[in-house]
């Protein structure tokens, strides 16, 4: 998979590695701390310690290992966003892009996920575009993820009319769920960016959802955007 940055270069963007096996830590610390404007804070090797050391340190970024013995990146997302009232970027990273780890961690509250053997230029890229939180990351994994889980679900698809969604809002949804940015989807709808930000943020608040990750997800599994 290729990555493309969102472009968010100004300050430092602060990271957390959890991972049970030291030698991906390190690696991982490495490939972080090389770039002038990311810095790796704190690391966890279980789940179990990641509330504490993202307590301690307040990084923007947290690199979460999905399979973990004792509590595992789904358990541990869901537990920084239960136990902070500002908690970070989630960034899920795993060994199989189509494990079903992977899916339940974003439905969780995860921003976007990596493979382990992803190159190094777009793990740096990946965290810079979470960190913005700006444009979807990896959006046709993300809809392979939701044909393969929404696929087996036995309700039909509801849609989003119960959240009363603008038909601007509706159209910035679809747009996002492609994986366009602000700055994209203001050149598709010919408006300006700022305009985009405000029906992103009111969209988001009416969906209750964190990021736009799990916006799309809703979209995705309540039928709005087809996802064939």
């Amino acid at each position: 998979m290729t990555v493309q940055s969102s472009g968010q270069t100004s300050g430092q963007i602060s990271v957390v590695v959890v991972d049970d096996e030291p030698l991906i830590r390190s690696g991982l610390r490495a490939i972080i701390d090389a770039e002038p404007d990311l810095s790796v804070v704190g690391e966890a090797g279980d789940g179990a310690e990641v509330l504490p050391v993202v307590r301690r340190t307040q990084p923007d970024v947290v690199l979460m290992d999905v399979r973990m013995p004792a509590v595992d990146g789904i358990q541990a997302t869901r537990l920084l966003l239960d136990g902070l009232d500002s908690a970070p970027r989630v960034l899920v990273v795993t060994t199989f892009e189509n494990d079903d780890y992977v899916y339940d961690a974003l439905r969780a509250g995860a921003s976007g996920f990596l493979l382990k053997r992803t190159p190094p230029d777009d793990i740096i890229a990946a965290i810079r575009t979470v960190a913005g939180s700006e444009s979807l990351l990896f959006p046709e994994a993300i809809r392979a993820l939701a044909l393969a889980h929404v696929s087996q679900q036995e309700s039909q698809p509801t849609g989003l009319d119960q959240y009363q969604l603008t038909e601007r809002e509706q159209e910035v949804l679809r747009l996002m769920a492609r994986g366009l940015s602000n700055a994209e989807i203001a050149a598709e709808l010919i408006l300006g960016v700022q305009t985009i930000k405000t029906h992103v943020a009111n969209l988001l608040a009416k969906l209750g959802a964190r990021d736009r990750t799990q916006a799309v997800i809703q979209a995705y599994e309540s039928g709005f955007v087809p996802l064939r």
